[in-house]
């Protein structure tokens, strides 16, 4: 199985929150195109999707603020898990961050996900017990 991985464009902008709301686990965000547009157009190599044989096969948000690597959205199709599609995408953002300068990178994977757990740790992730992050809506 050959997956290659290549940045968000504008045509992906209809498809993309369809597919996370397939493929992402416990979402409760508030997609829309329109935000997948203004990322892509303000930082297209954020969005790095997986393909194989054309089609997409997941998907991870890899965010550089200038400071901090953030991911977020790591996203595989149900019917493609277990298959190191996950683990292409880390890597891919990693090879992301590093060009850019970054020492850390942090993901934001939610508690009771645990299949995303065991990606997540495979690739070197670990929760860090002395902080989380705090929240409030924006309205």
């Amino acid at each position: 199985m050959d997956v290659g991985v290549r940045n968000g464009r504008l045509e992906d902008v209809g498809a993309l929150p369809a597919f996370w709301l397939e493929a992402a686990e416990g979402t409760d965000r508030h997609d829309d195109p329109a935000k997948a547009v203004a990322l892509i157009e303000r930082d297209p190599a954020a969005v790095l999707i997986a393909e194989i044989d054309g089609e997409p096969a997941g998907t991870l948000i890899a965010g550089w603020d200038g400071w901090r690597a953030h991911l977020y959205r790591l996203a595989v199709d149900p019917a493609r898990r277990r298959q190191g599609i996950g683990t292409v995408l880390i890597r891919a953002a990693e090879e992301r961050f590093a060009k850019l300068g970054a020492f850390r990178a942090d993901a934001m994977v939610l508690h009771d996900n645990v299949l995303a757990h065991h990606a997540w740790g495979a690739a070197g992730y670990a929760p860090q017990p002395q902080w989380a992050p705090w929240v409030k809506p924006l309205s």
